[in-house]
């Protein structure tokens, strides 16, 4: 049961229905018997009618002034507010596609024995039931092979099985049927207001823009009878059932506007259903997803063989179950795979599943941590082909942030701020009506860009850093290197700086959040040069803008620390407005970056751990704040601060099917960096020795992994017993030597063939 959600009743809304999906086609099957809902979604029907243009036209201007504020005048709150001047458009918003649904005529009397699940190594939802004297069987899936969605019925009465299936969608549609098989043709909004802000019409339709999509959708059945009609398609006395679906949208690239045709995105969905093989369908779709579920597996403790809601409910009355904390482990590598596949688009704040028109913070691409912390657990757990959309929203960011550091700073290479859609905003987002803490965030690109060289790490892949992560690297440092300037003691700052999210209260009583180099930018411009220096290292490259990028780092302000030794966040000690604030950028030094270590940098990490418990004394964490705490204890090697941090997000932040629920918020990046987070207590390879078992709670004193993965291209497999390890293995992709320690063990040095594995004793 370690791989296996399951339920005694329906989902009784969209949050608690089980998602499936292929990272372009989602789903979420809430497993109702008389009246199925299936809530569709495709990763390229968002809001909007194409790329914009950024009208602002003083921005080096603007960041003159902005400048004179810091550095002469000393005015953070005018800084602030002069920071609006350089926003542009708000950001477009992911929309859902429409619903399947199936209901069951007739009255045939309650159903009994019911049971729904989703098998996280098939990727397939089943619903169980029995009705009329009959044995029913549900299957749902969405195959990567064959694009298309799976809905199959099967009855232990020939003739048992009676549905009607409907396509609907809250978007403007016209609908048609012929045969075995009804279509959707729409559009989503051409014009849409972001949720937080206000309209009178919030949410327009154009004809002719905005991305248009078409649904098809073809029912097989095996004995009875299939009727087109208005309403959809009626099967009739059928001993089996397969119902195909499948999406395709009129969205051509970021940069172009969408064909205003959906009916070309019908043709496509079409085509889609005529190539399928039902013969070899189910087969390609559990090859497929096998192949990448199967690389890596977290068990812990004894089987649980309980309804999920049960044990949630168990472990927030004080119970404990580690199966439970593997559960939601393996739950984040499902949802990667299920969300971000190769040709897709990157997983978004809400991954690829979406009900609402106007959803929160637009289930856009939040830059400043979400985006980030999605991909946290690609690599470390063996999925590397689902990092793929990451690179790909990066290509397109470096293009269009590029054009934004020339309009809004005069500055060379690219940028990325705090919001990105499907049209690769780069710019600070608002139109001057957004405070400034929610948009001014200009090293987010830096960030991300930090990304593709983790991800080389792990697979070391020397075209793929020559041909993807340099170039990203290179103009995300050329832009930085351009924006500092020398202050009055001769540091060099990176002017405008925030730490994202947080304002901080000047002398005055006003609040600000634009400042001098913060110690979240500081970090991230260290890690670039760094990261620029060791790429250009391997690739026998060496670039003037490394060179100066190794000059600048002695003259960047120094990383403080706070009189009750706490780490600063901002180079003055300003009062916080919110002192269990729920981001920890200044601290990123630890996690995700690798210059702060408790072995090599003591003060810093002592540091840290005074900065948390202020963090971590006022409200409860949230969902990806608390995700990001149990990465940093790990990286801290305290595991039981980082157990304890489970067991709350578990008692309080899940909803029955473990995707984070925070009353009605929904974000997704809490269930993969949860993933990361617990992998960081199992293995750890940011540093020169790779650590097994580096933070293992006491609460987990008997498990194995394997498939999880350390940088320089290493596969391990470990299993432990009474908190003690009985057998460890290790696979290199390529050839090396490398050093390792067990559970806190004398370090051992390994050299390993490519494709070597290995039995270390």
């Amino acid at each position: 049961m370690s791989h296996e959600l399951w339920f005694r009743t329906p989902a009784p809304d969209w949050f608690e229905a089980l998602p499936v999906g292929n990272g372009h086609l989602g789903a979420k099957v809430f497993g109702r018997v008389e009246d199925e809902r299936i809530a569709l979604n495709l990763d390229d029907v968002w809001s909007g009618a194409g790329p914009r243009e950024l009208q602002v036209t003083d921005g080096p201007e603007v960041l003159a002034d902005i400048r004179r504020l810091l550095l002469e005048d000393g005015d953070r709150y005018a800084a602030t507010e002069r920071s609006r001047a350089l926003q542009g458009p708000l950001v477009e918003s992911f929309q859902p596609l429409g619903d399947l649904l199936i209901s069951t005529p007739g009255d045939a009397g309650d159903s009994a024995e019911y049971r729904r699940s989703l098998e996280l190594r098939t990727g397939i939802v089943a619903v169980d039931y029995t009705r009329g004297g009959a044995r029913f069987h549900r299957e749902t899936y969405v195959s990567t092979p064959d694009q298309v969605m799976v809905w199959t019925i099967e009855a232990s009465s020939p003739g048992a099985i009676d549905v009607d299936l409907a396509l609907t969608s809250q978007h403007p549609i016209s609908l048609d049927a012929a045969g075995e098989t009804a279509t959707m043709v729409g559009h989503a909004p051409s014009d849409l207001t972001i949720e937080y802000r206000t309209s009178p019409d919030p949410i327009r339709y154009e004809e002719g823009r905005g991305i248009g999509f078409g649904v098809a959708l073809r029912a097989f059945a095996t004995g009875g009878t299939v009727t087109a009609s208005e309403a959809g398609l009626s099967v009739r006395g059928a001993d089996g059932l397969t119902v195909l679906l499948s999406g395709a949208s009129t969205f051509q690239g970021w940069s172009v506007a969408p064909g205003a045709d959906p009916a070309e995105a019908l043709r496509e969905a079409t085509a889609l259903l005529d190539a399928v093989d039902l013969g070899k369908l189910k087969q390609r779709h559990l090859d497929d997803h096998a192949a990448l579920y199967d690389r890596a597996n977290l068990t812990l403790g004894e089987p649980v063989d309980l309804p999920t809601d049960e044990r949630i409910r168990a472990v927030a009355a004080g119970g404990t179950d580690p199966g439970l904390s593997a559960l939601i482990f393996s739950f984040g590598r499902y949802l990667l795979m299920a969300s971000s596949r190769p040709g897709t688009q990157a997983a978004n704040l809400q991954g690829i599943w979406n009900e609402e028109r106007r959803p929160m913070w637009a289930s856009d691409w939040t830059n400043n941590i979400n985006t980030q912390m999605n991909y946290w657990p690609a690599d470390v757990t063996g999925l590397r082909e689902c990092f793929d959309p990451l690179t790909e929203l990066l290509t397109g960011l470096v293009e269009s942030g590029s054009e934004t550091a020339r309009i809004l700073y005069d500055a060379p290479g690219w940028v990325s701020h705090h919001n990105s859609d499907i049209w690769r905003a780069s710019w600070p987002v608002g139109d001057g009506g957004d405070d400034p803490v929610w948009s001014m965030a200009a090293t987010c690109g830096v960030w991300l860009s930090s990304h593709l060289m983790e991800h080389h790490r792990f697979h070391p892949d020397v075209d793929f850093l020559r041909e993807k992560a340099y170039p990203v690297l290179l103009g995300a440092a050329e832009f930085v290197l351009s924006m500092l300037v020398e202050d009055g003691d001769g540091r060099l700052q990176f002017i405008p700086s925030t730490a994202p999210e947080h304002h901080f209260f000047v002398p005055s009583g006003e609040k600000a959040s634009v400042d001098l180099t913060t110690t979240y930018d500081n970090w991230l411009i260290r890690e670039l040069v760094a990261n620029l220096v060791e790429a250009e290292a391997e690739l026998g490259l060496s670039s003037e803008v490394a060179t100066r990028g190794q000059a600048v780092l002695p003259r960047l302000p120094e990383i403080e620390l706070a009189h009750d030794g706490r780490m600063m966040e901002w180079q003055t000690d300003w009062p916080p407005s919110e002192f269990d604030h729920r981001h920890q950028s200044h601290l990123y030094g630890l996690y995700p970056g690798a210059q702060i270590d408790p072995a090599s940098t003591p003060e810093w990490a002592a540091a840290v751990r005074a900065s948390l418990a202020v963090r971590t004394s006022g409200r409860p964490a949230g969902g990806w704040t608390a995700a990001w705490l149990i990465a940093l204890y790990g990286r801290l090697f305290d595991p039981e601060k980082a157990a304890a941090v489970l067991r709350d997000y578990t008692s309080r932040l899940i909803s029955d099917n473990l995707l984070h629920r925070d009353g009605d918020i929904f974000q997704i990046d809490a269930n993969f960096g949860l993933t990361a987070g617990i992998a960081e207590l199992l293995i750890q390879s940011h540093t020169e020795v790779i650590q097994l078992l580096p933070a293992l709670p006491a609460e987990w004193p008997d498990g194995s992994y394997q498939g999880l993965r350390a940088r320089g291209g290493l596969s391990f497999d470990v299993a432990w017993s009474g908190g003690h390890v009985q057998k460890v293995l290790v696979t290199a992709e390529v050839a090396g030597t490398f050093t390792v320690r067990v559970a806190g063990d004398a370090a051992v040095e390994i050299t390993m063939s490519a494709g070597e594995t290995a039995e270390l004793r």
